[in-house]
Formats: C-alpha cells, sequence, structure tokens
C-alpha cells in the first residue's frame, strides 16, 4: 500500500538513507500550470536543519520535476518528483542494527517482511513524508484553482500552548534527551458543498485514514471531536438559516459529505519514538538490552508535520473533488 488515492493517484517511494525520495503521482489533471516553484515552499516548510528545535539533517529538499509537464503545464500523463538524499549518515545507525527502537516500527517491519532497513527506519522514517508533500503541493495547486485553500496551526506541544512557551518545552526536552507531542489543527477553507460519498464512501472517513497514514498521529477529530460526547444534540447542531449556517460544530462534513463549511481536522502527533535516554527493548536474538539513540532526531515533530498533514488533506480534498466531476 504505498500508492494513496483513486483519481489523482500518489505512490511514494524511497527510503531515509537511500539515494532519493519522491512520488508519482497519476490522474493529475491536464493543462495545469506547474513548475518546481510551486512544489518547493511546502517542501522547505517540512525540510529538516532549519532551527534548533527540529533535526540537524542538512537537506535541501530541492525537487525535480522528471515527467508529466511540457512547456510548463501538466500533460495528463504520471508526473513524477524527486528528491534527492544528500545529507545520510548511515553510520550512527549501525549500533542499531540488532536492537528494535521502542516506539518506532523496527519490530514489527521485522514480524511483518522477515528483513528491515535498520538506517533510520528506511521506510518507516518520517524521511518519506517528502514525497506525499511534493505530491499534496500539486493538488493544493489544482484546488486554489478551484478557490479551495489547506492551512494548518500548532495548538499545543506538551500542554503549552504559547508561541514562546512551545519553544522552550521543545528544547528543554531536547537537552533532556527526550521529547515532546502535541495538537496542530489543519483547516480547508472554501470547499464546495457536496464532495465525499456516503456510507463507505464518507469524506472524513477519508480524511481521518489519511491523516492515521502520518507515522507520528496516533488521534484525529474533526469538528468538535471528542468534545460531542459531552453535549446535548442542542449544542452540537450547527443551526440553519437562508443564508448558511451559524455554527461549525460538524467541522464541515454531514453525513460524510462536506457542507460547505471550513473542514476542521485536529490531530493528535506522538513524542518522537528516537531518544537519547535510556530505554529499556530486545535485540533480533530475543535478548533484553537497554538502548540509547543517537544520531539526528526531532525533539518534537509538531512543527514540521503540520505540511505533511496539510499536504494529506489536499489530497483527500483533490480526490473528492475529481470524484464529483463525474457526476457533473
Amino acid at each position: 500500500m504505498n500508492t494513496f488515492g483513486r483519481n489523482f493517484a500518489v505512490t511514494t517511494f524511497g527510503e531515509s538513507h537511500g539515494p532519493a525520495v519522491g512520488a508519482v503521482i497519476d490522474g493529475c489533471p491536464a493543462r495545469l500550470e506547474l513548475c518546481a516553484t510551486d512544489i518547493q515552499p511546502l517542501l522547505d516548510r517540512r525540510r529538516p536543519g532549519t532551527s534548533p528545535l527540529t533535526s540537524a539533517r542538512s537537506e535541501t529538499d530541492t525537487v525535480e520535476i522528471l515527467s508529466g509537464v511540457f512547456e510548463g503545464k501538466t500533460t495528463g500523463a504520471p508526473v513524477t518528483l524527486l528528491v534527492r538524499n544528500r545529507d545520510i549518515q548511515s553510520k550512527d545507525y549501525e549500533a542499531l542494527r540488532e536492537k528494535f527502537r521502542p516506539g518506532h516500527a523496527d519490530f514489527t517491519y521485522q514480524e511483518k517482511y522477515g528483513i528491515r532497513d535498520h538506517r533510520g527506519g528506511g521506510r518507516s522514517s518520517g524521511r518519506e513524508t517528502v514525497g506525499r508533500v511534493a505530491a499534496g503541493a500539486v493538488a493544493m495547486k489544482y484546488l486554489a484553482v478551484k478557490g479551495v485553500a489547506v492551512t494548518g496551526k500548532i495548538l499545543e506541544v506538551h500542554g503549552k500552548t504559547a508561541p514562546h512557551e512551545i519553544g522552550q518545552e521543545i528544547v528543554a526536552a531536547k537537552k533532556a534527551g527526550d521529547s515532546v507531542g502535541g495538537i496542530a489543527e489543519i483547516t480547508a477553507t472554501g470547499c464546495p458543498a457536496g464532495l465525499g460519498d456516503p456510507v463507505f464512501g464518507k469524506l472524513d472517513a477519508a480524511i481521518a485514514g489519511a491523516m492515521m497514514g502520518i507515522g507520528a498521529v496516533k488521534g484525529v477529530e474533526i469538528g468538535d471531536g471528542f468534545a460531542v460526547a459531552g453535549k446535548f444534540g442542542s449544542e452540537n447542531n450547527d443551526p440553519m438559516t437562508a443564508t448558511g449556517f451559524l455554527s461549525n460544530h460538524a467541522g464541515g462534513i454531514l453525513g460524510g459529505i462536506s457542507s460547505g463549511q471550513d473542514i476542521i481536522v485536529r490531530i493528535a502527533v506522538k513524542p518522537t519514538p528516537s531518544i537519547a535516554k535510556v530505554q529499556q527493548t530486545r535485540d533480533i536474538h530475543g535478548n533484553v538490552v537497554e538502548i540509547s539513540v543517537g544520531g539526528r532526531h526531532d525533539p518534537c515533530i509538531v512543527p514540521r508535520i503540520l505540511p505533511v498533514a496539510e499536504a494529506m488533506l489536499a489530497l483527500v480534498l483533490i480526490d473528492a473533488v475529481l470524484e464529483q466531476e463525474k457526476y457533473r
């Protein structure tokens, strides 16, 4: 399952310490004006090494468009997006060759495939999301033509909500050899009503699946989310007038179909599992051992996960828009 989407199908490829990562988009509409500068800004927001709050891995994440674009416009052929890995330090992971990192997919990948890439987790690394972000930027370019915009923001990190406190919390965790998680919110504005399909094709189900498909995400809310469990129906319903809705507790989706209001999604992001603190684990031989993960890691994934989550929401929406155009 390396492909996401039906109409705008995105196949990501590459590993954390391989020569390159990227994506192939099959189903990108033709005649969309597209160049690398449309994609690069979103990749720049995701890339590491930009501040003391992120991984020290120094990657330019420069995107190359290898196919599907001619004279500045998409042709309808598959669009191939490539980002070369340039700052690989695989030796940092040699001590982890036979040890499973707690909180990572090391153990489960070994159980499933009988083999794993111990260098940064290979395919399970957050580096895989480069392809998602690149493809998401293309989706955003198309959605913008339709008047749809996707944005994200950090709501909290380790319980802190003020920007200066968030930065301090991340730095403190890093100094302690630990990490912290948080909550982010992603919003799509300008969505027309009618996107999504009832029953098993619900738009909110597709969004939830897309967000949970991001490695560090452990919870998803749409609209008021878990807060609805403590409300009366009279509080949770969104009254309607001749000109629209008076509130948006539903988060822009009713019956699995967009209502025309803002689509509001929140995600719970776990603390980075790669930490310097000594932890107990086991090795591939079944022995109980201790582990301290060195190398270059984010003390908090939340800031860099924003463009990934934005990209995934855009990919869901473009798929729904293209599906709806079949009905029209």
